[in-house]
C-alpha cells in the first residue's frame, strides 16, 4: 500500500509523473510514454492548459465535432459538439436536417435572472430579524458598490435582497435572497463576490441592532454561495408543422405524431422512463457547454432540479397536436456565459464562438436549447420507428472496429458488410476474424 505524500503540488510535472508511474503504474512500463503523447508540442499552449487545474499530468482529448443546417429563428447555424458518445452527432444533424425542411425551429429567452442566498441561523424573535433587514438593507446594497461598479455599466448587477424565513422547515433557517443579471458573463465569481460582502456586512452590522442585545440573540452566517437552480433563467425552443409534413419513408405522419405525443406523456408520468429521456436531451446540451467552454455541471444539476420542480421528476420536453399541427418545445434553465473564464482562454473555445458567429449569452441559451430539442427529437424518431440500437450501433460500429485493431482496408469492407446486418461485438468481431482467415 503507498504511502501518504505531502507537498504533491510543488513538484514538477516531470516529477508527478514519475512518482506517480513509480507507485501506482508499475505494470504499465508504457504509462510515463501515453501521458507525454498526449502534451501539446505548442510549448506556450501546454503551459496554458497546465494552469487550468492543479496537479496537471496532461491533457484528455474528446472529438470536436459539428452539426450543420440548424435552422433557428430563420438564421442558419453550424453547431459546434464536444462529445465522445458516437451517436450523439449524427443524431443532432439529422435533426437539423429534417426540420429544416419544416420551418426550422424557432426560440425565445424567457427570462435571465441568477439568484444566490446567504444562508443564516437566528433562533430570536422573528418580529426583531425583519425590523434588522429593513433597517440594514441600504448598507447591503450599498457595501457591494465597489464589485458590481463594473457589471454595472454592462447593464447588470444586483436586482433585490429578500429576507426569507424557512423556519418552518428547519428551525433557526433564514436566508438573503439576491437575485442578479449578470449580462454576457455567467457570473459565478460576481455573484460569490457579492453575497460574501453582503454576508460581511450583515453579520457585522447586527451587533449594533438594539434587539438582538436585548435578547442577546444575534443572526449567525453559516454560508454564502451563488445557486445553480436559475428557474428564472430561462430559454425556450420549440418546433412545430402540419401532422401530414411528418411522413417520411414508410412511416405514416399523423401516426408517427399520435405515437411521438404518447411517448412524450409516458416521459411526463413515468419517472423511469424520465431520466433516461432527459439524458438524452442532456447529451445535446452538454455537448454545446463543453465546446464553448460553459459549466455543464452546474447546467445539469439546474436543469434536472427543474425536472422536478413540481415534485415529480419529469420530462423535459412536452408535445401536443393541435388543429392538426403538431407542437413540440421544450424549456430550460441556462445560466451560460460568453466572457470570463475559460471562454476567453480556451483556444478551441474561440473556435466554437467564431463558428457559432460570437453569440451573447442569450443567443446561447438558444442555440444549446435547440440542440437538446433536436437530440430529443431524434431519440424518440427513432425509438418509434427503427429502434434506438440500430442507428447507435451503426455509429458504434468505428470504436469496436479500433478495439479490434482493424486495418482501413478491413474497416471500408466491414462498413460495407454492416450496412444491411446488425452490429454487435461479437459479430465484428466474427467478420474481421474471417477477412483476416
Amino acid at each position: 500500500m503507498a504511502s501518504p505524500i505531502s507537498g504533491f503540488s510543488n513538484k514538477s510535472k516531470k516529477e508527478k509523473i514519475q512518482w506517480l508511474a513509480d507507485t501506482y503504474l508499475t505494470g504499465n512500463p508504457d504509462a510515463i510514454d501515453t501521458l507525454k503523447k498526449y502534451w501539446n508540442a505548442d510549448e506556450k499552449l501546454q503551459n496554458l492548459h497546465d494552469d487550468f487545474i492543479e496537479n496537471t499530468l496532461t491533457n484528455y482529448y474528446l472529438p470536436f465535432g459539428i452539426a450543420p443546417n440548424f435552422l433557428i429563428n430563420d438564421a442558419l447555424y453550424v453547431i459546434p459538439m464536444v462529445i465522445e458518445e458516437s451517436s450523439v452527432v449524427a443524431a443532432a444533424s439529422n435533426a437539423a436536417k429534417y426540420w429544416l425542411e419544416r420551418g426550422g425551429f424557432k426560440t425565445e429567452v424567457i427570462s435571465t435572472v441568477k439568484n444566490g442566498q446567504v444562508h443564516i441561523n437566528f433562533f430570536g424573535s422573528d418580529k426583531n430579524i425583519r425590523a434588522y433587514f429593513s433597517e440594514v438593507k441600504p448598507k447591503l446594497l450599498a457595501s457591494i458598490a465597489s464589485i458590481e461598479r463594473n457589471m454595472k455599466k454592462r447593464g447588470g448587477g444586483l436586482l433585490d435582497i429578500q429576507l426569507v424565513s424557512t423556519t418552518e422547515k428547519l428551525e433557526g433557517y433564514y436566508q438573503l435572497h439576491c437575485t442578479f443579471e449578470t449580462r454576457d458573463a455567467m457570473g459565478a465569481n460576481f455573484i460569490n463576490s457579492c453575497l460574501e460582502q453582503i454576508a460581511q456586512t450583515f453579520e457585522s452590522e447586527s451587533t449594533h441592532f438594539a434587539a438582538f442585545s436585548e435578547e442577546n440573540l444575534f443572526p449567525q452566517v453559516v454560508l454564502s454561495i451563488l445557486s445553480n437552480y436559475v428557474p428564472e433563467c430561462l430559454v425556450r425552443a420549440e418546433v412545430s408543422c402540419p401532422v401530414a409534413a411528418l411522413s417520411f419513408k414508410k412511416v405514416d405522419g399523423p401516426e408517427f405524431a399520435a405515437n411521438f405525443v404518447r411517448a412524450i406523456q409516458i416521459a411526463k408520468t413515468e419517472p423511469r422512463r424520465a431520466v433516461t429521456h432527459n439524458k438524452g436531451i442532456m447529451n445535446g446540451v452538454d455537448a454545446v457547454i463543453l465546446a464553448t467552454g460553459n459549466d455543464f455541471r452546474a447546467v445539469e444539476a439546474g436543469v434536472h432540479a427543474y425536472a422536478a420542480k413540481d415534485g415529480h421528476y419529469t420530462s423535459l420536453t412536452d408535445a401536443k397536436i393541435e388543429n392538426d399541427i403538431f407542437h413540440f418545445w421544450i424549456e430550460l434553465p441556462l445560466a451560460l456565459g460568453t466572457v470570463g473564464g475559460l471562454t476567453s482562454l480556451h483556444p478551441m473555445v474561440k473556435v466554437a464562438f467564431e463558428i457559432l458567429q460570437q453569440p451573447n449569452a442569450k443567443d446561447l441559451m438558444q442555440i444549446v436549447a435547440v440542440a437538446g430539442l433536436a437530440q430529443n427529437f431524434a431519440a424518440v424518431k427513432s425509438l418509434l420507428t427503427t429502434g434506438i440500437q440500430q442507428g447507435h450501433m451503426k455509429m458504434h460500429l468505428m470504436n469496436i472496429l479500433n478495439q479490434l485493431e482493424a486495418t482501413s482496408e478491413e474497416k471500408e469492407k466491414a462498413v460495407t458488410y454492416f450496412t444491411d446486418n446488425p452490429v454487435s461485438h461479437s459479430a465484428a468481431a466474427a467478420f474481421i476474424n474471417q477477412l483476416r482467415d
